[in-house]
């Protein structure tokens, strides 16, 4: 006998197309039963049509996370090749390193008229300008006393020059690099904006920044007389009477390494060379390291334990290399750190309530014999 291997509907099949005797009532019916049970599978709801979808799903699910991932994937190439490439762009083009050194392009507030000082609280100051070269113009805040306050109010630019004789000592304030004169934490000082920033005409530089400090510097002793002249810098920087330094730094090398900006690339292949040469090949290096040893006047430095900018050591370190310098040997030489509770991080050591007390003990001692 020969052995059934195949199924029977296939060998009714093979009967019923063959014409074999045995096809009869028996193989009808089962013919029948296969065409009901084929209906049933393609039409009737059954638990394959769930499945299906389930399994449709599925795929939908895993083409929206393919999707995700392939654009996870085009950011984090992107970031990494930006962040590649930023070293050699300010290799190829160093002045766009001067640009984030001086950041005079950032002119906040921005919605202000440095031409209304009164309008930022100021109602005893003036606001003109100094040209000290050909095509450079300084925008100055002359701000006089407190208790003159009555007296300054509609005057004009020559009353406050004039001003300048009285007998009050002179404080020549020169901000900082971002913003203007007109910042939030610098209108309860004299204002000086230095070239290039704010409303002042021309492009900044190292050699420039000095220039015009001194222009302005001379065109203040030119009408003070006999008052004393104090210059108070503020991380950037004929010797004046005494110097007060905040938040300094030593040179910008260090400076630069020091940076909260320079976080990501500290630990970058060439650091020196990709970030710090081109500062140097500029002309930019603000040695203040080297032009301590070299002023002949008392210097008072304020800084912040918790200035994030600046970090509070190279202040500290700046006044360990002034204080044993030979040339303050006749002069008083202070540091003055603010703990970091205080929260004056770096540019609010204005806030200080023993900030008066502290400059005028230290001023007061600056000029031995002078009083005031």
């Amino acid at each position: 006998m020969r052995k059934r291997t195949e199924p029977v509907a296939l060998e009714h099949e093979r009967r019923t197309a063959s014409g074999s005797p045995s096809a009869g009532p028996a193989a009808a019916a089962l013919d029948a039963d296969c065409r009901l049970k084929q209906n049933l599978c393609l039409a009737g709801p059954g638990p394959a049509e769930p499945r299906c979808a389930a399994d449709a799903g599925m795929k939908r699910a895993l083409g929206r996370r393919k999707g995700l991932c392939f654009r996870l994937r085009k950011i984090l190439f992107f970031v990494l090749g930006l962040y590649v490439a930023i070293p050699f762009l300010i290799k190829l083009c160093p002045g766009i390193q001067a640009k984030l050194i001086f950041l005079n392009f950032v002119r906040v507030p921005y919605f202000i008229d440095l031409k209304r000082p009164q309008d930022q609280g100021l109602n005893h100051t003036c606001n003109y300008y100094l040209q000290p070269e050909e095509d450079v113009t300084i925008g100055v805040w002359h701000t006089v006393p407190t208790v003159w306050w009555k007296n300054a109010q509609g005057k004009d630019q020559m009353w406050y020059e004039d001003a300048l004789s009285s007998s009050h000592p002179i404080i020549l304030y020169l901000h900082g690099n971002a913003g203007t004169r007109g910042g939030d934490h610098r209108v309860e000082l004299y204002k000086v904006g230095e070239v290039g920033w704010g409303d002042s005409v021309g492009t900044p530089s190292e050699r420039g920044m000095t220039y015009d400090a001194l222009h302005v510097f001379d065109w203040i002793k030119v009408r003070s007389g006999d008052n004393p002249v104090y210059i108070w810098g503020h991380s950037l920087e004929t010797p004046p009477d005494a110097l007060i330094l905040e938040s300094p730094f030593t040179n910008i090398r260090e400076e630069a390494k020091s940076h909260p900006f320079s976080v990501i690339y500290r630990y970058f292949p060439g650091f020196d060379w990709f970030f710090l040469d081109p500062i140097t090949s500029s002309g930019i290096q603000f040695a203040n390291d080297e032009n301590v040893k070299h002023i002949s006047c008392s210097l008072l430095i304020l800084h912040a334990e918790d200035d994030p900018v600046v970090p509070f050591q190279l202040g500290r370190k700046l006044y360990n290399i002034a204080a044993p310098s030979r040339s303050f040997r006749d002069f008083k030489v202070q540091f003055i750190p603010f703990h970091s509770d205080l929260g004056y991080r770096h540019k609010y050591i204005y806030k200080s309530p023993e900030l008066p007390r502290i400059l005028r003990e230290f001023l007061g001692k600056s000029e031995p014999g002078r009083q005031h």
